[in-house]
C-alpha cells in the first residue's frame, strides 16, 4: 500500500466513522418538557444563581447549545440532562419522590464538595462559574429552600452512624 493510500485511510476512516455515528438517534430530542411544580426558592437571588449554574441539567428549561446535536457529544449532554432532571428537577419538583427529596437535601453539600456543576460543564459554560461568595450564597439559599429535606438528610446520616457504631 502506498504512502498516499495510507494517508487517505487515516483521513477517510475517521471521517466515515464520525458521519456514521451521526445516524444514532440518541441525544437529539431537545424538546423541553413542560414545567411542573417550580421549587419555591427562598429568595430571587437563590433562584438567579440556580438558574445560572443548575438549570441546564436540573430543570425543564435546558438551553441546548449547537454542539448538542453532534454525536458523540450529544450523547453525553443528553445523558447529563436526563440524569440531572431525574435526580433533582427544579421546575418539576416532586417532594413525594424519595430520590428527588434526597437530592434536595444534599444539593448544598454537593455544591460545597465541588461535585456540581461538573467541571466539563463549566468548561463550555463559563457563565455558570460561581465565585466563592456566590457558591456560599447558593448553598445557603438551597439549604433554606430545602430546609425540611436537609434536616431529614442530617437525621438519616446520624441514624446511620449510630447503627454502624453499634455493630
Amino acid at each position: 500500500m502506498s504512502r498516499s493510500s495510507k494517508l487517505a485511510l487515516v483521513v477517510i476512516v475517521p471521517v466515515l466513522l464520525f458521519a456514521a455515528v451521526q445516524l444514532v438517534p440518541y441525544g437529539r430530542n431537545h424538546a423541553n418538557p413542560p414545567d411542573g411544580a417550580l421549587v419555591a426558592f427562598d429568595s430571587p437571588a437563590t433562584k438567579q444563581l440556580a438558574e445560572r449554574a443548575c438549570f441546564d441539567c436540573h430543570s425543564n428549561r435546558t438551553k441546548w447549545p449547537w454542539y448538542s446535536n453532534i454525536a458523540p457529544i450529544s450523547w453525553r449532554i443528553q445523558r447529563h440532562v436526563d440524569e440531572g432532571r431525574g435526580e433533582l428537577n427544579l421546575t418539576a419538583f416532586d417532594p413525594a419522590s424519595e430520590d428527588m427529596a434526597d437530592a434536595a437535601g444534599e444539593a448544598g453539600e454537593t455544591i460545597t464538595k465541588g461535585e456540581m456543576p461538573p467541571a466539563d460543564y463549566l468548561l463550555a459554560h463559563p457563565e455558570a462559574r460561581l465565585s466563592s461568595a456566590e457558591k456560599q450564597a447558593l448553598v445557603a439559599g438551597l439549604d433554606r429552600t430545602f430546609a425540611v429535606f436537609v434536616e431529614r438528610e442530617k437525621q438519616y446520616k446520624l441514624e446511620k452512624e449510630r447503627r454502624s457504631g453499634r455493630e
